[in-house]
């Protein structure tokens, strides 16, 4: 990831409008702040929360409260709870898809 060029900018996460995304099961709520190529997330799942979809872009994600699940398409799982962060680039390692049975929060740059 290359941060593109951008001014010095302060986000009051409480002030961003939240957008709605379901999952397979439960919902994500979303703040999100899109500047140029990078887009940086507050995002809130709810309890019993699994994506709908396999994801193959990069992030870095970092739990704030609550407890994750993250499987990888090759079968492998992580779980994730408050302090921890996963990287995963664009390209190499396989798809990726995140539920949790607690609710999450968590703060991801993409």
């Amino acid at each position: 990831m290359k941060i593109p060029t951008l001014p010095f900018t302060v986000t009051n996460w409480k002030h961003v409008p939240t957008t709605e995304h379901p999952g397979d099961s439960g919902k994500a709520i979303w703040r999100t702040q899109n500047n140029a190529d990078l887009r940086v997330r507050m995002v809130e799942y709810s309890p019993g929360y699994v994506a709908d979809h396999w994801c193959d872009r990069g992030h870095i994600l970092y739990v704030l409260e609550g407890e994750l699940l993250t499987e990888l398409k090759d079968g492998r799982k992580f779980t994730l709870t408050p302090g921890m962060s996963y990287q995963v680039s664009d390209f190499g390692d396989p798809a990726h898809r995140s539920s949790t049975t607690t609710g999450a929060k968590l703060f991801i740059v993409d």
